[in-house]
């Protein structure tokens, strides 16, 4: 059920109160009861979102093992060295 403000133009009196969206909005203030309590335009409640989070991978389909080792072997097969790579098992001399 959603919260409800209230005021009133009497008094000023401000409330907060729960009520079904179903039920007719409060007109009699339970200060100085007079008949002018209006429903005051609030924002809203903001969303609140609890957990982990939703991402673009969660129902992604997983890859098999076979097929994912093979992405794996081509992609090291297609990198390149960059530079010379001295000191870094390239097998040179200029050690």
């Amino acid at each position: 059920m959603p919260t409800y403000q209230y005021e009133c133009a009497g008094c000023g009196h401000e409330m907060e109160t729960l009520q079904s969206m179903k039920d007719p909005k409060l007109t009699k203030c339970p200060k100085c009861k007079k008949n002018k309590l209006h429903r005051l335009i609030g924002t809203g409640a903001g969303l609140i979102f609890k957990g982990s989070g939703f991402y673009a991978t969660d129902y992604k389909k997983k890859e098999s093992s076979a097929s994912s080792s093979k992405s794996e072997s081509s992609q090291k097969s297609q990198t390149k060295p960059t530079g010379h790579g001295c000191g870094s098992g390239c097998g040179c001399s200029m050690n």
